[in-house]
């Protein structure tokens, strides 16, 4: 079967969407790190259709800072892909054409370096994961232990980590006297663009005061929030789209139908007209963050463990158990909905339910594995920030600590039936210790656990209430196991 590319795209079904603009006259504007699916269905589309309706020079050029696994994907298709939204009502499928040429850092770093440096460039933006930006999620400051860190500090000319990269393609505008970037961090942090500031800052102090002034004076940090759920695309997605394209498309994604994209309008040099395709450009992003860590990314991780453990392979199964659907209502309305104070002319109830509807979509394959995937990045923003609020005011956090539970009973490493579980997570063997040395005491787990400062920083060890009823789930969930606990509690 031949590969989707230019030449053949006028093949592709009429129910196809195919670009409005003319790809060969299109320029690179912005550099993107991190081109997984998510980047390619979120940010990516939206600037499509800004090139759609208006046509520039907002091309992007994507870049892996890791493997050359989306290059592979994506350059024998002339960086062409489609975008397959499926929901209960069917497919809707759109060729993006945004991505004009696809990179891979390690290869040569002084090349990706030189392109950001370019005053074409305008935005860098990023999807790198939270474990991306190598900093303390307790504190959001420069983790300079970290061995990519250490490596950028004494090889600048060549480095590994996305702060590297900014700090180095920085220096080398300062010095030519070109305009900054912005730099735009699309990854699911609380206060994203000022935990992005703060590293690129610590980073370039440690290379000179006056670049670290320059970056401050000259540099914007948007803080942002995303939102579409993007499950990991299968071979067996793969071949039901060559089927329907008569094309094969390695790089193919997968989402569902809703998507937003919030974005504090403080840029450097310039934006794509994003407002004018259902960007919300505003002042102050922090009350919808809040609002989608919380009850959005909080729902989806305690999901994650407590299905994973009790066997269920996808979100949307998780959601088919009735007892799993009473505990999110709950967990929303209390643990995180006290919490939240939604702005004027946002009904949160009927988000809360739109939020229940979208991880009950069968269509969408969205692996409970794939959400597992680095808590101990995540939990400090979706859990135990709200957590912290709630035991300020005395109030309720006991969906919080089960989740916590089945977060640490997961990376015990160890399922129910005796086999082992692959922890995908920065901690993962420190993790799978703590759990060892203290197993058959559950309460010695929770404690060893929750000792890890990088994670729960250095107050919550000694909240007796958080402690002690993280460790009474924990219990349960071995006495009874995950399933029949939640069943009995949330039934």
């Amino acid at each position: 079967m031949n590969r989707l590319n230019s030449g053949n795209i006028q093949q592709l079904p009429s129910d196809v969407q195919l670009p409005l603009y003319k790809r060969a006259e299109l320029k690179p504007g912005i550099v993107h790190l991190g081109i997984g699916a998510f980047h390619r269905a979120h940010q990516a589309f939206y600037t499509e259709a800004v090139l759609n309706q208006f046509g520039g020079d907002w091309g992007i050029v994507g870049c892996s800072l890791r493997s050359a696994t989306v290059r592979e994907q994506l350059a024998p298709q002339d960086n062409l892909y489609t975008l397959v939204e499926r929901s209960g009502e069917g497919e809707k499928l759109q060729l993006i054409g945004a991505v004009l040429k696809t990179l891979v850092g390690p290869e040569d770093p002084a090349a990706l370096v030189a392109l950001m440096a370019d005053p074409a460039i305008r935005i860098v933006s990023l999807t790198v994961t939270e474990k991306g930006y190598c900093h303390d999620p307790a504190t959001g400051d420069l983790n300079r232990a970290h061995p990519d860190i250490i490596h950028d500090l004494a090889n600048l000319d060549r480095p590994v980590s996305a702060i590297g990269y900014l700090v180095a393609a920085l220096q080398q505008r300062f010095r030519a006297g070109h305009k900054s970037f912005t730099a735009l961090s699309c990854d699911n942090l609380p206060n994203n663009g000022e935990v992005l500031a703060k590293v690129v800052w610590q980073f370039a102090a440690q290379v000179s005061a006056e670049l670290a002034d320059w970056i401050k004076a000259n540099t914007c940090f948007p803080c942002t929030m995303i939102d579409r759920i993007v499950p990991a695309t299968t071979d067996e997605d793969r071949h039901e789209i060559e089927a329907r394209l008569g094309l094969r498309d390695e790089g193919m994604v997968v989402a569902e139908p809703f998507t937003q994209w919030v974005v504090e309008d403080r840029f450097s040099d310039g934006r794509p007209q994003w407002e004018k395709v259902g960007v919300q450009l505003v002042d102050d992003v922090h009350v919808f963050e809040k609002i989608k860590l919380r009850l959005l990314n909080g729902s989806h991780s305690t999901l994650a463990y407590t299905g994973y453990l009790s066997g269920f392979n996808y979100i949307s199964e998780v959601m088919s158990e009735p007892a799993f659907v009473n505990m999110i209502k709950l967990y929303m309305a209390r643990e995180a909905g006290e919490t939240v104070a939604a702005p004027d002319g946002f009904d949160i109830e009927f988000y809360k339910q739109q939020l229940r509807d979208r991880f009950f979509n069968k269509a969408l394959k969205h692996r409970t594995w794939q959400i597992a995937m680095d808590g101990s990045q995540k939990l400090p923003q979706r859990l135990l920030e709200t957590l912290r609020e709630q035991l300020a005011g005395n109030g309720h956090i006991d969906i919080i600590c089960l989740a916590v539970a089945a977060w640490i009973r997961y990376v015990s490493g160890v399922d129910e039936q005796g086999n082992p579980i692959e922890v995908s997570d920065p901690l993962a063997a420190t993790l799978h210790q703590l759990c060892t040395e203290n197993a058959g005491n559950p309460l010695a787990m929770v404690k060893a656990v929750v000792s890890l400062s990088q994670v729960f920083g250095t107050d919550l060890i000694n909240d007796t209430r958080f402690v002690e009823t993280t460790a009474l789930w924990l219990t349960r969930f071995y006495d009874k196991g995950v399933l029949a606990t939640i069943k009995h509690y949330f039934a």
